[in-house]
């Protein structure tokens, strides 16, 4: 017996969460075709997480993945691609290849979203219908938003960028082609994934001048638009203990507005002079991350909170309007860092709100806003942060994580791509709070 949810009212809980009243109705044994249980839009870390997990629930034919690349990446390894750790084609995998088996895969885009109606409508005019609809779209580089920036990328070998397949493989040869001059690393003023690696591959990139004997010749300069190196105190601390050390030059509130290529010049806005000042940077190497952004179509749709990312209820996912809608990482409005580690400790959360939606119950596991950047800062060395909505440390393990160690950057270079090809996107990892508890006797988070 297949079943339709008819959304009827709903009301608050505890917590913020969205009590979901609802009736079913018996349909035809036979589901009409592009009618779901349930539609994942997004073929990423998240959605592919939820895909497996609802596809074990519901079956193959019950379960839909709107996702119209051919090409599925690991792109926390990005940094260690452009730091020459990695090849491109260990962050790669096709998609066909690390797609569920127990979900179907609709090669195309979402255009538009109608959560009155239960309808996601893609490029192709599939109006597919979905009892539940988990939104894990991701975030849109804007490279467009800075002037004269896409220019560079495709005439200068010396810009580049981490962020985007088209682009990671410049940075390595630009880091070994540098003798002399300015290096800049930027951090733009928006939202952006991994709020750690603008200034990761900062740190590779100096350690690799030193040891090749040239960095008494360049300048290494980090030119951020937020007002501290990282947002935890703890990590912030030790971080610029380094940046001091190595002596790196930080301009804090510099948004990087403008690349001129041909005169091998970057314009930063000084965001809190009081007239938006400008200030030209000469550069020789540069180091981009690109203004971020929910996808086009989400902003523009009634799911999108006026930020234009989904709106949901942070501690459990669900949508604050539609109880039948949910999300995940990147896209939604839940107020932590965007990595695959908060994709993970999320996907376990949203699998039993989900299970208790479908019950009629109030979801009872809270996301405590978990997440991980592990900070690489040198070829040998990592600062293994972890934190939660409050920027407090919840670290697994039972030694002082804001120290430099070996071991997280093994930890960071090898296990964590094994976590994520065969945990995270099979829907079988859910975060180290289950190792946290182990460390610590069971006893705190």
């Amino acid at each position: 017996m297949a079943y339709r949810i008819i959304c009827k009212s709903h009301g608050i809980l505890r917590s913020g969460a969205t009590l979901l009243q609802v009736r079913y109705l018996s349909t035809s044994n036979d589901r009409l075709s592009n009618n779901y249980r349930a539609v994942v839009v997004g073929g990423g870390a998240g959605g592919l997480a939820m895909a497996s997990i609802l596809g074990s629930k519901f079956g193959k034919a019950q379960v839909a993945v709107v996702e119209p690349s051919d090409n599925h990446y690991y792109q926390p390894m990005w940094t260690m691609v452009g730091g020459g750790l990695k090849t491109f084609g260990q962050s790669a995998r096709m998609t066909k290849d690390v797609f569920p088996s127990k979900a179907t895969w609709i090669q195309d885009s979402a255009v538009g979203f109608d959560p009155d109606n239960n309808t996601v409508l893609t490029k192709d005019g599939k109006q597919l219908k979905y009892d539940i609809l988990v939104v894990a779209m991701g975030l849109q580089l804007r490279f467009e938003q800075v002037k004269g920036l896409q220019e560079a990328l495709d005439n200068d070998p010396m810009v580049c960028s981490n962020y985007s397949a088209d682009t990671v493989l410049k940075t390595f040869p630009a880091i070994q082609k540098l003798e002399a001059g300015n290096a800049i690393f930027t951090f733009p003023n928006t939202p952006i994934k991994c709020a750690g690696a603008p200034q990761k591959i900062m740190y590779l990139a100096e350690h690799y001048f030193s040891k090749h004997g040239k960095r008494d010749k360049i300048n290494i300069i980090y030119n951020s638009s937020l007002p501290v190196i990282f947002g935890v105190q703890k990590y912030a601390n030790e971080l610029l203990k380094i940046v001091e050390k190595r002596n790196i030059d930080v301009n804090f509130r510099h948004n990087l507005v403008e690349v001129n290529h041909e005169k091998k010049e970057a314009v930063f806005v000084k965001l809190d002079s009081e007239n938006q000042d400008t200030v030209n940077f000469n550069y020789d190497f540069l180091h981009v991350t690109p203004p971020m952004s929910p996808p086009e179509i989400l902003k523009n749709s009634p799911i999108a909170a006026e930020n234009g990312f989904l709106s949901v209820h942070k501690e459990t996912g669900q949508h604050t309007k539609y109880p039948n809608v949910f999300g995940i990482g990147d896209c939604t409005d839940i107020p932590t860092a965007k990595t695959a580690a908060a994709v993970a400790a999320q996907s376990g959360v949203l699998k039993k709100t989900i299970e208790a939606v479908l019950s009629g119950k109030e979801p009872q596991k809270l996301y405590d806003g978990y997440t991980s950047c592990p900070l690489v800062v040198g070829y040998n060395k990592c600062i293994l942060a972890e934190f939660d909505f409050n920027a407090q440390p919840l670290e697994t393990f039972p030694i002082d994580q804001g120290k430099q160690r070996r071991s997280m950057y093994y930890l960071k270079k090898d296990m964590m791509p094994e976590f994520y090809w065969k945990g995270l996107i099979k829907g079988k990892w859910a975060g180290p709070g289950g190792f946290r508890k182990a460390f610590r006797l069971g006893m705190g988070k």
